[in-house]
């Protein structure tokens, strides 16, 4: 099953995203989830000190790395074709969470959106990943979806749109949404998040009733869970009502493949 969670920053798609990797770990599957997003603190989510986050090097801005897969004996020639499944076993990072964290990193090169060398790498370790492996991927995003290309996209089962209640987040999402279904990702899903009562919730419904967004699901503001941020303490699953609506769109999400693979 492979996952992937976008949004406007500041929505709260980091924690989601950090989230369903926990669930689906603590239910059994082996799961990967991917930081791609260029601001990466997933880590943190996952349970990593923020001394054991600062180690990782993202994968983008590994030099070593990418010179070893994409490097010639010319210059200004690089590979196009190169090995990717040894980056997975020697790069994943185990979390408390249970899932293993990879972050890609930010493609820094000019005209990094062609055919860069970091780009390259980046670009088909995500196709490996999401293409030919059978794990859990859960790939936290940035505000829209460069990352995926095509022969990519049309792979992944599923793209979470995460929006607050504010306006601006809504059109953010509406956006990455017509996005997301232009590229052939066939299931794409608005998740409400950081809901402080009815009036948000209804407003959130009908924006995405408006623009024929379908809404994958409702996670209630929690006080705790914005306290966390703040202090690193770790939230209370069994009296958090947010983890508590993740693990029942984790469980709608395990269920819908189940039935699309029967």
């Amino acid at each position: 099953m492979k996952i992937a969670v976008s949004g406007k920053g500041g929505t709260g798609k980091t924690f989601l995203a950090g989230t369903l990797a926990a669930k689906f770990a603590a239910g059994g599957h082996t799961v990967i989830a991917i930081d791609a997003d260029p601001s990466p603190n997933l880590a943190l989510t996952l349970g990593l000190s923020q001394e054991e986050a600062g180690k990782i090097v993202p994968i983008a801005e590994n030099e070593d790395l990418i010179r070893l897969k994409t490097g010639t004996d010319y210059s200004g020639v690089f590979r196009l074709s190169f090995r990717v499944d040894d980056i997975i076993e020697k790069y994943t990072v185990p979390t408390p969470s249970g899932a293993h964290l990879m972050v890609m990193g930010t493609v820094r090169s000019m005209g990094s959106g062609c055919a860069c060398p970091a780009h390259s790498v980046v670009r088909a370790l995500l196709r490996h990943l999401i293409v030919e492996r059978d794990e859990v991927v859960i790939l936290d995003m940035d505000a829209g979806i460069e990352h995926l290309g095509r022969g990519t996209s049309e792979h992944v089962d599923e793209m979470l749109v995460v929006s607050d209640a504010n306006r601006k987040s809504l059109e953010v999402a509406k956006t990455i949404c017509r996005m997301a279904t232009d590229s052939a990702i066939r299931q794409v899903g608005l998740v409400g998040n950081r809901i402080a009562g009815d009036l948000q919730e209804q407003a959130v419904r009908a924006f995405a009733e408006k623009n024929g967004i379908f809404v994958m699901g409702m996670i209630p503001f929690d006080q705790d869970v914005s306290d966390s941020g703040i202090t690193g303490v770790p939230v209370d699953e069994g009296h958090s009502l947010a983890i508590r609506e993740i693990a029942r769109l984790t469980a709608l999400l395990e269920s819908g493949f189940q039935l699309k693979k029967g």
